[in-house]
């Protein structure tokens, strides 16, 4: 990669972020292992990433997202410097030794305020950047590529690198002047799909032309250069491009290795830099090998976390049915549903279908818009009467079998208890051990963590 080991100091974290660069210059050396990024907040879905990562003996990268995390709250309400000791406080709860989590920041740009000028969106967006490197913060993505209120669309791309190198500036005067002397790693590059997945049916995914890579990488440069950050400019590890991977409601785009071969060879112009890939949710597990292979040797991961989440609370909601009175039933998922019906500010522009399709949509989506909603107090209240209930009496074997068959196999192997929360980090974990396997050059050898062996 362009920062070498020297650019780094020893400070807390610095060698858990080492040991990721380090893996990224083997992919730029042609080996397909990379990094998977961890783009969730709920407080079951890091759980499970970090003990995959205590499995592992491997750094975990945990992202937070401009509207998730910002600071005025975010949909989350924590601030960028609440956000380091939330996550501290689960990794001791999981005995993961928190220098050994880097936290990234996702989108970090002026998106929450569009509807404002350029001036003042950018103003925010400069304390946003700030507030995250000066809170740990190591990884941010500069993304500058939407248009505020008064700009031309699309925007030009010198606009956009400009923009980039704006918010540059203001993570280097917060590095310079925080107690971490960890500079911090740049993605730059803004051709992604939108955040959580498409909002319609996707009939064919265009991948970005290698000649539009080569022309990001050499705008951002020189933009970096005219305000003095060719420091910084060492540090920029990956750019963000689609390779043709997304997933809508119902259906998954899967990577096709030979359309995006123009932009693997056109890696040979930016040495030390690797692609970043988003929305890569519900691919094959093959699939993610190939991209490692081709060097999207940074893969996101979000929705299909909290997809699992979901599968296993309800799960677990519909065993509940079965073995507790109707009086005390958690009743999760009519509380989903009342919920997110009277609230329906985070899915409806997501949902555009009539009927009932909307109420499976709902539920069910791949882009999993329920995740918005485990924070109300309603659900929040449902699943902790849900795992009470639960916890009172033992799960019987052939309701886990009916429900879920893939923890019913770990219970049966002694590999994990009947308890409600074990469960339900262990679906989490049928993700998680996807990616860590092809992160770590295992794909072929891939198993589920429960498979039978």
């Amino acid at each position: 990669m362009a920062v070498e080991p020297g650019d780094i100091d020893s400070m807390d974290g610095a060698g858990a972020l080492e040991e990721v660069l380090a893996v990224l210059r083997r992919n730029r050396c042609g080996e397909a292992v990379g990094v998977y990024s961890v783009c969730s907040a709920h407080p079951l879905v890091l759980e499970a990433a970090m003990t995959q990562a205590l499995h592992d003996r491997v750094p975990l990268l945990v992202e937070a997202t401009a509207n998730q995390v910002n600071q005025y709250g975010g949909y989350t309400g924590l601030l960028p410097r609440a956000f380091p000791a939330y996550v501290a406080s689960l990794a001791e709860r999981a005995g993961l030794p928190r220098e050994r989590i880097l936290l990234g920041g996702d989108h970090l740009g002026p998106v929450c305020w569009t509807d404002e000028h350029a001036d003042a969106a950018m103003a925010k967006a400069c304390d946003l950047v700030a507030s995250y490197v000066g809170a740990g913060f190591v990884k941010i993505h500069l993304d500058t590529s939407m248009a505020c209120a008064g700009d031309s669309e699309p925007l030009d791309d010198r606009v956009v690198a400009a923009r980039a190198a704006t918010l540059c500036q203001a993570a280097e005067r917060a590095a310079a002047n925080g107690r971490s002397r960890i500079g911090p790693v740049y993605v730059i590059g803004t051709e992604v799909p939108p955040p959580g997945g498409a909002t319609h049916k996707l009939e064919r995914l265009e991948v970005t032309p290698a000649e539009r890579a080569i022309r990001t990488v050499a705008i951002h440069r020189k933009a970096f250069e005219e305000r003095g950050l060719s420091t910084a400019w060492r540090r920029v590890i990956g750019l963000v491009v689609q390779p043709g991977v997304e997933f809508d409601h119902s259906s998954v785009h899967r990577y096709e290795p030979s359309r995006a071969k123009p932009l693997t060879e056109a890696l040979k112009e930016f040495p030390g830099i690797v692609y970043e890939a988003h929305s890569t949710d519900y691919q094959p597990p093959d699939a993610y090998g190939e991209l490692l292979r081709d060097h999207f040797a940074i893969l996101k991961v979000g929705p299909q976390l909290t997809f699992a989440l979901r599968e296993a609370l309800l799960a677990l909601c519909s065993i509940e049915s079965e073995l507790t009175g109707a009086e005390r039933c958690s009743k999760l998922a009519s509380v989903c549903d009342r919920v997110m019906s009277a609230d329906p500010q985070a899915w409806i522009r997501h949902y555009p279908a009539p009927g009932p399709r909307t109420r499976w949509y709902r539920r069910y989506s791949y882009s999993d818009r329920i995740r918005y909603y485990w924070s109300h107090p309603d659900v929040a209240n449902a699943v902790e009467r849900l795992f009470e209930n639960l916890q009172a009496i033992e799960i019987p074997l052939p309701l886990l079998s009916q429900f879920l068959p893939s923890q019913y196999k770990a219970v049966r192997k002694g590999e994990i208890s009947r308890e409600p929360r074990d469960l339900v980090v262990n679906r989490i974990m049928e993700v998680t051990s996807m990616y860590s396997a092809a992160c770590l050059g295992l794909t072929r050898l891939w198993l589920a963590p429960n498979a039978d062996r």
